[in-house]
């Protein structure tokens, strides 16, 4: 999972006078880079001088911006022996061709890992969003709606990985493996084993019943872009490399239940039920009964937003834990919540509950989830 994108930091103001420096750990890699930088001033008219930190992310890429005499461009800083581009270059042309609106790929030095990119945006949709007044995101949402559908109706079975059974499962021990056993320092024993063994694959079944399409894997509102051109109606989409082919829930969950901030209900299923009826009137909803029941539907997504979620918390406790990434942790209890929540909904998921208020030190009746669906209501 990657996280900020790759735009200005909110709320930083870049003087293009004075660029910031660029740390290097390594000096032949600096070298490498100022060369290959220098060359792309004759192709593409890049002001070397100007170039200047923009961003990071959970990866090991760092982001650049650089002036041209057109405007700027942003650098990818990769190193091939820790990050493949390929996918990202790949997917780029796919999701431009579907009718996203991606940043283009201006050169790309593959044995280097250095990449110049069109500078789609400044601004994240994050940054833009106001977490005080719900309603008044509700026109960025549909937006991203727009996009997310867009993706979707142009899926092909073939073309991307498919997220299948063993990738499902490979993301939920992420979750026993970094945030119990490396964080909470929890030794499972043979009861508990068995139990998340059972109720991972309950949550895989659940989610491998649903229709797929192009998944992004990570559309949120720190990797949508706000346009720098005042005529383009399109969010921007960002950090897409990951996407596969698997449950058409996963990216709704996604946007809906971010990593980063948490809306109540009411505006969680405001846009949930937008996002279906575009989604229904693309042809996108027929299977089973939820072309005509959105209940059906967003018991689907939630069983796929509970998979989302565990697999992030164990993700985060990594990048704190292996990667010395500190900031992602603070996040996660904002996923422990997600996680109570839903399966505060579901019979099936009552032991996993009671597991993770063990876990979490939660006295029993702490829970403000709406009461739990029994066989009748259950998906």
């Amino acid at each position: 999972m990657s996280t900020p994108t790759i735009s200005q930091p909110s709320g930083t103001s870049l003087d293009v006078s004075s660029p910031a420096p660029i740390e290097w750990a390594q000096p032949e890699r600096q070298a490498a880079f100022q060369i290959w930088l220098e060359a792309q001033a004759g192709l593409h008219g890049v002001l070397p001088d100007t170039v200047r930190p923009a961003s990071a992310d959970a990866s090991f890429r760092r982001y650049f911006r650089v002036d041209t005499a057109q405007g700027a461009c942003i650098v990818m800083d990769a190193p091939p022996d820790k990050e493949n581009c390929e996918p990202f270059v790949r997917i780029a042309k796919l999701m431009g061709d579907a009718g996203l609106y991606v940043p283009k790929v201006l050169a790309w030095d593959e044995p280097q890992g250095f990449m110049l990119l069109e500078d789609i945006g400044h601004q994240t949709m994050m940054a833009v969003i106001d977490p005080e007044r719900p309603q008044a995101n509700a026109p960025l949402y549909r937006q991203a709606i727009d996009a997310l559908v867009t993706l979707q109706t142009h899926s092909k079975a073939g073309v991307l990985p498919a997220y299948d059974e063993a990738l499902l499962q490979r993301e939920l021990s992420l979750f026993p493996d970094w945030y119990l056993a490396q964080h909470r320092g929890v030794q499972l024993d043979a009861s508990q084993r068995d139990m998340l063994d059972q109720t991972f694959k309950t949550i895989v079944q659940r989610n491998l019943a649903a229709p797929s399409v192009y998944v992004h894997r990570d559309f949120m509102p720190r990797n949508l872009m706000m346009p720098l051109d005042p005529a383009e109606k399109r969010l921007g989409v960002l950090d897409f490399q990951d996407a596969v082919y698997g449950p058409i829930t996963y990216d709704i969950a996604s946007l809906m239940r971010d990593a980063f901030l948490s809306w109540d209900e009411d505006f969680v299923l405001d846009i949930t039920i937008r996002y279906w009826e575009q989604a229904r009137k693309a042809g996108l909803m027929d299977f089973e009964d939820w072309h005509s029941d959105f209940g059906a539907f967003y018991r689907a997504v939630e069983w796929m937003g509970l998979q989302r979620h565990l697999k992030v918390a164990g993700i985060f406790a990594r990048l704190t834990l292996r990667d010395g990434k500190p900031k992602y942790l603070a996040d996660a209890p904002r996923f422990i919540k997600y996680i109570r929540s839903t399966a505060s909904r579901y019979l099936e998921l009552t032991p996993l509950l009671r597991f993770i208020d063990k876990v979490e030190g939660i006295e029993p009746g702490m829970s403000f989830a709406p009461p739990r669906l029994g066989p009748k209501h259950r998906a």
